[in-house]
């Protein structure tokens, strides 16, 4: 739960509200500040929207600190929000600070949903039916992605949010490229190694000229994943990785 917080900005502006030892200026349209998680862009709180009355997730994203994050962070923003389908996570509000001086933080507004594919799969094994609705709505928001020639190019299970009612949004859009075959990608996905499970071989074999399918790899990896809840290719390391896979398939 969060507190208010008791220090002052500038001006004698109050500092916004605590959440594990987080100051969050939102206010005061955004209330109720509580803890959902976090990782290694920032802390996502869920709130209350006091216009709409609705609730929604907040993220407080400090990507100033290194360039890369700064990357990332602004190829999201301009991605998103341009984006308007059902299965993508939308930003309904950014939040900054008034001046280039000042700004240290982001806060990125956006629905809130209540879990996500791993943490779902961690607590139970999926029916049919829902193996079914799941990937038709993976394949139906990929899609839409592919038709504005971006490749999403980090899709996993906790990259694709879920609610109580089964409804699927894909999500994390911070590696996201315009699908360019003859674009040399080296040394950017190399570092993102919880996606290693889920990339497909030519992202390892070779740094340029892979496609969109790149991303039907992943969802062939997802889906693998929610009919068995164990990965498909779990391996340690670059090599294990291709191992598993030619173990699978065969060379």
């Amino acid at each position: 739960m969060a507190a208010p917080a008791h220090q002052q900005k500038s001006g004698g502006k109050t500092a916004g509200e605590l959440v594990r030892g987080q100051i969050f200026e939102v206010g005061p349209r955004y209330t109720s500040l509580n803890y959902i998680g976090e990782g290694a862009y920032g802390m996502v709180v869920s709130a209350i929207d006091t216009e709409t009355k609705s609730k929604v997730a907040i993220k407080k994203i400090s990507p100033f600190e290194h360039q890369t994050y700064c990357q990332r962070t602004l190829r999201e923003i301009k991605i998103l929000t341009r984006f308007k389908h059902e299965n993508i996570i939308n930003i309904s509000d950014i939040l900054r600070a008034p001046s280039i001086e000042e700004m240290k933080d982001v806060y990125i507004v956006q629905c809130l949903m209540e879990t996500d594919m791993y943490k779902l799969l961690k607590t139970q094994q999926l029916s049919n039916d829902h193996v079914c609705y799941f990937l038709y709505q993976i394949l139906r928001g990929l899609k839409y992605i592919h038709s504005a020639n971006v490749l999403h190019r980090d899709l996993k299970p906790s990259n694709l949010l879920l609610n109580t009612t089964c409804d699927l949004k894909i999500c994390d859009f911070g590696l996201a490229r315009v699908a360019d075959p003859d674009h040399d990608h080296t040394g950017f996905l190399t570092e993102y190694v919880a996606t290693r499970w889920y990339r497909a071989p030519e992202i390892m074999l070779n740094s340029k000229g892979y496609t969109k399918s790149i991303d039907v790899w992943s969802v062939g990896c997802i889906l693998a994943e929610m009919l068995s809840n164990r990965p498909l290719f779990p391996g340690k390391h670059y090599l294990d990785q291709l191992n598993h896979i030619l173990g699978v398939l065969g060379s």
